[in-house]
């Protein structure tokens, strides 16, 4: 998408223009964005780390949340 560099606000505000649903690892975000202000899902993913053997176990959990997960908020999402 060309977003490398952009810093999470921003980030939000494009994501949410193209997508349904903003996927991190980043535990803070929820904390230093204004989440009800954006239109779009926040589904943090609990894992030890953004390594793919770390995150691999999300798959299943992270495709039921996306289901139920509510515009201007946030989910968390632990194993």
């Amino acid at each position: 998408m060309g977003w490398a560099g952009i810093k999470n606000g921003e980030l939000m505000r494009l994501a949410e223009n193209e997508f349904d649903a903003f996927v991190t690892v980043d535990r803070n975000l929820s904390y230093q964005q204004n989440v009800s202000d954006f239109s779009i899902a926040l589904l943090v993913l609990r894992a030890k780390s953004n390594r793919f053997v770390d995150l691999e176990p999300f798959a299943k959990p992270l495709l039921e949340s996306v289901l139920t997960a509510k515009n201007g908020a946030v989910t968390l999402i632990s194993l």
